[in-house]
C-alpha cells in the first residue's frame, strides 16, 4: 500500500492558482486523481471543460462556481460535483480565497470551449491537454 508522503507531493502553479497533487498515476499509482487547489480572493480560473465529473470539496474560504450557464456558491464543507464534457470557470471568493480538495479519474483532459465568459480567460481551442497535476 503506497502512502504518499506529504514532502513529497507536487506543486504545480498557474497563474491562476496553486494545486498541489495528492495521488495520481506518478503518485501512489492511483486510477484516481487528488489534488488540492489554493486560490487567492478574486482569482478566476479560465472558462473551459473537462472530458471527466470532477468532485471539489471546499475546506477553506469560497467560491463562485460557474457550470453550464448556472452560477452557485460553496463555502467551509460544501462539495459541488461538476459534470462532464461542461463549461466551467472556479472564481475563488474576496477577500478569503479559496483551498479544496478536488477528486478526478486519471487522465482526464482539459480543453477550451466556444462560449468563454471572458476571452482572455479562455483556454484555446487547440485540443484536448492533460494538466500537469493530474499525472
Amino acid at each position: 500500500m503506497p502512502v504518499v508522503r506529504s514532502a513529497e507531493s507536487r506543486r504545480t502553479e498557474t497563474p491562476n492558482a496553486v494545486m498541489t497533487t495528492l495521488a495520481s498515476p506518478a503518485q501512489g499509482g492511483s486510477s484516481q486523481v487528488v489534488w488540492r487547489v489554493d486560490m487567492t480572493g478574486g482569482q478566476a480560473g479560465p472558462v473551459h471543460a473537462i472530458d471527466a465529473e470532477q468532485v471539489w470539496t471546499v475546506l477553506d474560504g469560497g467560491a463562485t462556481v460557474e457550470v453550464d450557464g448556472d452560477t452557485l456558491t460553496a463555502g467551509p464543507g460544501d462539495t459541488v460535483v461538476i459534470p462532464a464534457d461542461v463549461p466551467r470557470r472556479i472564481t475563488a471568493a474576496a477577500p478569503g480565497g479559496l483551498a479544496a480538495i478536488v477528486v478526478a479519474p486519471a487522465g482526464m483532459r482539459a480543453y477550451g470551449t466556444t462560449a468563454p465568459v471572458d476571452p482572455h480567460c479562455a483556454l484555446p481551442d487547440a485540443g484536448k491537454l492533460v494538466p500537469a497535476w493530474v499525472v
